[in-house]
């Protein structure tokens, strides 16, 4: 009985691992493929962009025009949903208001807090200038319509656009050249909860 457990338990191991094995790069290429369109998504036009840099928890990427000039920033950001964690890209215009948004991964509730992927929630925040407009839903005086019984999703993904605008207010008098030395730096702690 033992011995025969032992195989079972062996072999079920040994076909695991194969498959994560065989799956974890293309995995890996899905979500590094997500991450490319969400970017394209958020951002003015552009003609070319920046290696991926890390700050802290934070990735980022400046967007350049023909001349090399900084037309934007998109910085991947995270906050903590009814559901668990919600990965979201933020893109930027250089003067500071939010140019779009695009979640990346989330587990909201279907029908109540998915609906932020929609543009009817999401297409609020295109064109939001956080110097003029409180970026918290309206039930905390801000200036965000909340989805209907999705309160919580409505907050978390007004605390994860409030820390893009956080990291943008930081990196934006920094010019790429003054940044690519981190652009090797492999990013780190994407998983840890940044609200807690």
């Amino acid at each position: 009985m033992i011995l025969c457990l032992g195989t079972i338990t062996l072999v079920c191991g040994a076909l695991l691992a194969g498959i994560y094995i065989l799956t974890a790069s293309p995995i890996e290429q899905a979500k590094k493929a997500r991450t490319q369109e969400a970017i394209a998504k958020v951002l003015p036009p552009f003609e070319s962009l920046s290696e991926a840099a890390v700050d802290g928890e934070f990735e980022y990427s400046f967007a350049m025009d023909a001349q090399g000039d900084t037309v934007g920033v998109a910085i991947k950001t995270f906050s903590t949903g009814f559901g668990g964690r919600i990965r979201m890209m933020v893109g930027f215009k250089t003067d500071g208001t939010v140019c779009s948004t695009s979640i990346l991964e989330h587990s909201e509730t279907p029908g109540l807090g998915a609906k932020a992927e929609e543009s009817a929630f999401a297409g609020q925040f295109a064109g939001f200038d956080p110097a003029q407009k409180k970026l918290l839903v309206k039930q905390d005086n801000g200036d965000v319509d909340a989805i209907t019984a999705a309160t919580i999703t409505s907050r978390a993904y007004c605390v994860a656009v409030q820390n893009a605008v956080d990291e943008f207010r930081k990196l934006m008098p920094a010019a790429p050249a003054e940044i690519a030395d981190t652009t090797d730096v492999e990013i780190v702690n994407m998983e840890g909860n940044i609200n807690e």
